[in-house]
């Protein structure tokens, strides 16, 4: 077969295949595309292996790399001349026919310019193109190009148009050529050059990677194919970047972080070599470098699949100090990370823990915040990803001192509970672990934070017990919570219930004024009422004006008052109180307005108010689920509860709701149930019951009569015999309900009455109780019998007689269940004489006289009122206790308020010093209880003051704490009440001041006016009152106490105005309080804003004639006093944390642990003197456990008290370090006496033995507290008989101020003298038990408190004795009698404290 044939430029003869003519520029494009056609169909068909048409076609060959062809215009024509170029690459390979590098190039360029086409599938020509790629890759034809100098341009053109053309409507066939066609450039060159590189990575940058994203997977797969060739060009490219910093090594230098971030999630080898150059870069000056490097590495180790921090731990540990960079941003991203972290890589929650732990500190608000967020992201994903100690974090900023802070931290906590305790998600153990947080929440309902309150109020809502379950679920919820609740997470609980039943009050009485006519009167409630509501909104300014607007919409809209109305209804039902709320937020929107804060805050007021989770439906529901616990087919166990527990709890949850919701009560199924519970064997639950009944029992009368037939027996049973506290609700509640009240109270005094037998003390408590509230109940009624029994048995057969000898365990304070059944109703006898006179609420009888005088007594005799020596210590800080609480419920009504005398006040206020530490500590807890309701005269206030002297340093705090609260109650009141400005004396809290004075000029342990350690007890004491007063400096309040002090010394000291050296005493008190002012305050010289007004029960009227400028102290103690420094600097900010609940107990703090301060060292006046007192022992640690088990103590040596026991080998009791200060040592109250630990102890305990057994004499040692009791000759004389053994000793002893010459080392007991030789005057027997010194069994006052044998019954008849208006004589007439022989004496000196 002929081939046609033609000839070349270059004079080569061309054949072409059969049938194509010769191929020109001078035939049409059609004709050329024709006859080119078939030269490709040729050359497709030929193979490597037909040597003789490889020669015959080789002219051909080189014709079609003609520039004719390479440059022609008709793309038809280019895309089949690439073809047969490819074609011929492929036949001719491994040798190309063109030799040219020059061609070559200009060949290779061509053929990558008409691999473009790729980019269309839907071309007619798209399989051509296809064809293309697949020759070229299949033969891997590029790879002849390694041979030119400028094979990069080449291929980098090459690369550039396949990512070019790359697209989503491409096959895998596509993409797998594109890949075999570029991975054989890579992996058969010399290397890749950065520009090569570029072309690759820049499919890798976000931006690229966004616009399409095919050509980020080809660049992906081609890196993971080509990864160890590539991996040092990479190397090279980054370490040019990142260490040299050399930018302009790539245009991709920018973006050098983004793509360590691809390529590491392509393949982390590709950066093995890149990885310790971030290290580096991590230690950068530049803060805004180092935090893009913690951006990237975040996503490195935080990567799902990850095992950089394990494999490259130097990186890791390098990573985790940035948390604690300098710079904020660099610390926020680290946070950030964490939380990736967690959830990816649990394992490396350890070394995550300890730097979140320091970040949860961080003093930026953010970086805390996202701590919190980190936590709980994880934690909601997966509990296990967080361990107790993260949790712990989140727990501890729910008290952050930011309010976003504290507010993520416990929406966080809600969100757990929610998922893990309500819908148990994760199983018990998950729930378990979290079953805390719902203690914490409500723990955060004590802050004084509105916002914290009403968050508290919403998580319970929505988290704890969610409001939209159904009411049976609901109240299973509720059940079951209020069972497993802490004690106090219950009181917070019963506190948000009391808190929101006040706001609906304060709404209800709004509306109420709504409905009276109009008047500048009415105006003026309906303000205070607004202003009150506003008070429980957030950001109570705003709240004001919104509240006054919200007032002027109800005004206006009735229907909207109704709403309202009946939302805080009784009757309100769940379902209608969401009815409501939804109708009355609708009329208040305003669809223009999208953020409405005046809506806002209405939303915040209706959902405080709102019934959401009670209602008569609910108490039905929790009713049955208690029954169900009774009759034990309750899921109980399964709850995590006991029957018991269950019972007892959903008891007192019905109780606190019976406060709030008495109407949802009142139904026959209800009153079944309950009285059910009254025959259960639980005493708490049938005093509970009891207490639903008398706060939701009013209709039982006449609604359930079948009821109060059985009500009534059961009622008579408690009060006669049940517990005591069931009995006082039981009487309660026959007042309550019953309009025949006085004949049933009748049927329970009358048996009880005559029942009463000393005799049985186990058995009188009881009925004493019954008795006391019938007496305070229907004082009227019951006038006469009561009294009788008061003279005839509570005072003559029970207080005045010890019939039973108590345990001589030496604990000054013993539990409940250890307390003698005598002294526990007697305790009752004293409550029982408060009721009485409350009852009463007036003196004419002058009862309320001598029972103070009897409660003086009890005081001044340290409880022990016969002086017998029957009863324990214990047993005597309970009657101590009980009198001085006794007294202060007594001052808390007016009435008899006026009567108590000073000298009845201050015994009183000694209480807060006795020995006994649960003594001071009931005693300052009810009497904070009682100011902060405002029902003690300010006075008391000054009582807090003396606990300056407490021995613990909780107990300091404390009662500093207190003070604060009580001043800023007063504060508030005054400003909320305008009325309060008329009675400024009894109210503003500068006023405590005079009173202070006056106490501290008359304490027992100022004997000498100028004892330099007397004055630091004296200023101790002003600076701990002063120095919360003077906090700040509100209307010029320094001036005017300074004012106030200076006034003070123009008078005369009213309780003994003719006593020279007691008024000495009060100026010299006002001299040190003058001192501390001026040493605290910048501005007392200003003049005051008013003239003081002084209580002229304590102070006489000044003296206008004359001026009292006189400093009453040496030089020598006012230079110490000045330049010396209050002692108590890290007593009084012991305790940071405000107290939030009138009354509660503080926390106890573990032994010898020191709480931080929030007073700052410029706050109190600065000493470079040497610290004295507490600051002697500040190393030593201070415990309530050892104070009342007397050990250690000061040792004593003493005679002993009777001679008849001169015989009897008395043991030292106590001992402490103090033995080895000199005789001379001052004496100091009130200071901590705790002992070294340990070996000391040991030490001292086995010297104490040795002498107790060798009975050899102990010379008396320096007692600090009180200044020792002067002693007769003789008595002295029996003490230094060295041949008597040391006496058992009193730990007190009195001073005599009579016989100053006397030595005060002395510390001795004064034995009882027989009453034959005693011998007073008339005067000296007069009953003025606060001017005299009583002789207890601690030998710290000689007052003898007897009964003789010879008297009788009418003599020992007190009240009666006492009922005369003629006090003196009577009390003369008492003492002649020998009921109360006293030897007179100046005041008891000191005070019980702790040893």
């Amino acid at each position: 077969m002929a081939f046609p044939q033609s000839k070349s430029a270059d004079g080569k003869i061309i054949i072409y295949p059969p049938g194509v003519k010769e191929i020109t520029d001078k035939i049409s494009n059609d004709e050329l595309v024709k006859r080119l056609k078939m030269v490709v169909k040729t050359f497709m068909d030929m193979d490597q292996d037909s040597e003789d048409e490889k020669q015959q076609y080789l002219p051909l060959a080189l014709h079609l790399a003609s520039e004719f062809f390479l440059r022609n215009p008709n793309k038809d024509v280019r895309l089949l001349v690439a073809c047969c170029l490819a074609d011929i690459f492929r036949i001719y390979a491994p040798e190309a026919p063109y030799t040219s590098h020059d061609k070559l190039k200009d060949i290779f360029m061509f053929i990558t310019r008409q691999l473009k086409g790729l980019e269309d599938t839907k071309s007619p020509q798209f399989n051509r193109y296809f064809y293309l790629l697949e020759n070229l890759a299949w033969v891997k034809s590029y790879n002849i190009c390694f041979e030119l100098e400028d094979c990069n341009e080449i291929f980098i053109q090459l690369f550039r148009t396949l990512f070019s053309v790359i697209n989503n409507s491409h096959n895998q066939k596509v993409q797998m050529h594109m890949l075999d066609l570029m991975s054989s450039i890579i992996m058969e060159g010399d290397g890749v050059t950065q520009d090569l590189l570029d072309s690759i990575l820049i499919n890798l940058i976000p931006a690229h990677k966004n616009m399409n994203k095919q050509a980020y997977d080809l660049a992906k797969v081609l890196l993971k194919r080509t990864a160890q060739t590539i991996e040092p060009c990479i190397a090279s490219f980054f370490n040019q970047v990142l260490v040299l910093g050399k930018s302009s090594v790539s245009d991709l230098s920018e973006h050098v972080f983004d793509l360590i971030m691809e390529l590491f999630a392509i393949d982390p080898h590709l950066l093995l070599s890149v990885m310790p150059q971030l290290e580096f870069k991590l230690k950068s000056n530049d803060g805004e470098e180092r935090l893009a490097v913690v951006r990237l590495l975040a996503k490195l180790f935080g990567a799902k699949d990850s095992e950089l921090a394990t494999q490259n731990r130097p990186l890791w540990q390098c990573f985790l100090g940035r948390f604690n960079d300098i710079h904020v941003p660099v610390r926020l991203e680290c946070v950030k990370f964490a939380s990736h972290c967690l959830m990816n890589h649990p394992d490396l929650a350890k070394d995550l823990t300890e730097y979140l732990k320091v970040r949860s500190h961080d003093p930026e608000e953010a970086i805390r915040h996202d701590v919190i967020v980190t936590i709980i992201t994880a934690g909601k994903k997966d509990l296990s990803l967080v361990n107790d100690q993260l949790l712990g974090f989140v727990r501890e900023r729910t008290l952050d001192k930011r309010w976003r802070v504290r507010k993520e931290a416990m929406m966080g906590l809600a969100q757990l509970y929610k998922k893990y305790c309500l819908h148990a998600e994760a199983g018990k153990e998950a729930a378990q672990k979290v079953n805390w947080i719902k203690d914490k929440l409500l723990h955060i309902y004590y802050q004084n934070s509105i916002d914290d309150k009403l968050l508290v109020e919403k998580i319970f809502a929505q988290y704890l017990v969610p409001h939209n379950l159904e009411t049976e679920e609901r109240m299973k919820c509720l059940y079951y919570l209020y069972a497993s609740l802490d004690p106090n997470a219950v009181k917070a609980l019963n506190e948000m219930w009391k808190c929101q039943n006040m706001l609906r009050s304060h709404v209800r009485e709004l509306l109420d004024l709504h409905k009276q006519p109009a008047s500048e009167a009415n105006n003026t409630a309906m303000f205070a009422k607004l202003m009150a509501i506003a008070k429980n909104l957030p950001d109570p300014g705003k709240a004001q004006d919104f509240m006054k607007k919200f007032n002027q919409v109800l005004g206006d809209d009735e229907r909207l008052r109704a709403q309202l109305e009946l939302l805080i209804s009784p009757a309100c039902s769940c379902k209608q109180a969401e009815v409501c709320v939804r109708e009355i937020t609708r009329k208040l929107a305003n669809p223009k307005q999208p953020t409405n804060p005046f809506l806002e805050m209405v939303k915040f007021l209706l959902e405080r108010i709102a019934p959401v989770h009670i209602d008569s439906e609910a108490i039905s529901s929790l009713v049955k689920l208690m029954n169900k616990s009774i009759e034990g087919t309750a899921d109980d166990e399964e709850e995590g509860v006991t029957p018991d527990s269950a019972i007892r709890a959903g008891l007192e949850l019905l109780k606190v709701l019976s406060f709030t919701h008495p109407t949802s009560f009142h139904s026959s199924e209800t009153y079944e149930s309950l009285l059910q519970c009254l025959k259960m064997e639980d005493d708490k639950v049938a005093e509970a019951a009891i207490q639903i009944f008398r706060n939701t029992g009013h209709k039982i009368e006449t609604d359930l009569l079948q009821i109060r037939s059985t009500l009534i027996p059961i009622l008579h049973q408690k009060a006669k015999r049940g517990t005591p506290r069931q009995a006082k609700q039981a009487v309660h509640c026959i007042h309550a309900i019953f309009t025949n009240k006085e004949v049933q109270l009748a049927q329970i005094f009358e048996p009880l009455s005559k029942s009463l037998n000393a005799d049985t003390p186990e058995q009188l408590i009881t009925p004493l109780v019954s008795l006391g509230h019938i007496a305070m109940l229907a004082p009227d009624q019951f006038a006469s019998p009561m009294k009788s029994v008061v003279a005839n048995f509570i005072v003559k057969d029970l207080l005045m007689n010890d019939r039973f000898p108590g345990g001589k365990n030496g604990k000054l304070w013993t539990p409940n269940e250890e307390v003698s059944p005598e002294v526990l109703a007697k305790v009752q006898a004293i409550k029982l004489l408060v009721r009485w006179l409350l009852g009463m609420k007036n003196n004419q009888s002058k009862s309320a006289n001598s029972t103070l005088r009897l409660l003086s007594a009890m005081l001044v005799s340290e409880g022990d009122l016969t002086e017998q020596k029957k009863i324990s210590k214990s047993d005597m800080s309970r009657l101590r206790l009980a009198a001085g609480c006794a007294i202060l419920k007594l001052a808390q009504e007016p009435c008899y308020h006026e009567i108590i005398t000073p000298e009845q006040f201050q015994l009183c206020a000694l209480v807060i010093n006795d020995e006994c530490y649960q003594v001071r500590q009931i005693f300052a807890l009810k009497l904070h209880k009682a100011l902060g309701k405002l029902l003690l005269p300010l006075e008391y206030m000054a009582v807090f003051a003396l606990c300056a002297k407490d021995p613990v340093k909780e107990r300091r705090a404390h009662a500093r704490q207190c003070l604060l609260k009580n001043i800023s109650i007063r504060r508030e009141y005054i400003k909320q009440n305008p009325m309060a400005h008329e009675k400024l004396l009894s109210l503003l809290p500068e006023y405590v001041v005079p009173y202070t004075v006056h106490l501290l000029a008359h304490d027992p342990d100022f004997t000498k006016t100028q004892d330099i350690e007397q004055l630091r007890d004296i200023k101790e004491c002003l600076w701990f009152m002063l120095e919360v007063l003077m906090t700040k400096n509100e209307n010029n309040s320094h001036a005017f106490i300074r004012k106030m002090v200076e006034n003070i010394k123009q008078t005369k000291d009213a309780q003994a105005p003719d006593d020279g050296k007691m008024n000495e005493k009060l100026y010299i008190v006002c001299d040190v309080a003058l001192i501390v002012i001026t040493t605290k305050s910048t501005t007392y010289n200003l003049d005051s804003p008013k003239d003081p007004v002084l209580p002229t029960k304590f102070f006489t009227p000044p003296d206008k004639d004359s001026s009292n400028n006189k400093c009453y102290l040496s030089d020598e103690a006012k230079t110490l006093l000045l330049t010396g420094k209050p002692k108590p600097a890290t007593v009084l900010g012991t305790v940071n944390k405000p107290l939030s609940a009138a009354g509660r107990r503080p926390q106890d703090r573990a032994p010898g642990l020191e709480m931080g301060s929030n007073i700052s060292g410029n706050s109190e006046p600065s000493s470079p003197a040497p610290n004295r007192g507490r600051e002697q022992n500040s190393e030593v640690p201070e415990t309530e456990v050892s104070e009342n088990e007397e050990n250690p103590v000061i040792l004593l040596t003493v005679v002993p008290a009777k001679t008849e026991k001169k015989d009897e080998p008395v043991r030292n009791k106590e001992m402490s370090s103090e033995q080895s200060l000199p005789p001379q040592t001052s004496t100091e109250r009130g200071k901590k006496r705790t002992a070294p630990a340990g070996s000391e102890n040991i030490q001292q305990i086995t010297e104490e033995r040795k002498s107790e057994e060798s009975a050899a004499p102990v010379p008396p040692k320096a007692r600090r507290g009180r200044p020792p009791k002067a002693v007769s000759e003789s008595n002295t004389a029996k003490n230094s008989d060295p041949n008597k053994a040391a006496g058992r000793g009193r730990k007190r002893v009195a001073a005599s101020q009579e016989s100053p010459a006397e030595p005060e080392t002395t510390n001795v007991k004064v034995p009882k003298q027989q009453e034959t030789n005693v011998k007073r005057t008339s005067a000296q027997r007069q009953m003025d038990l606060q001017r005299i010194q009583v002789l207890d069994s601690d030998g710290y006052s000689v007052m003898d408190l007897e009964s003789t044998p010879e008297s009788s019954a009418e003599e020992l008849d007190l009240f009666k004795s006492c009922e005369s208006s003629q006090n003196e004589v009577d009390n003369t007439k008492l003492a002649e009698r020998g009921f109360l022989k006293v030897r007179r004496k100046s005041m008891p000196k000191g005070r019980r404290q702790r040893l």
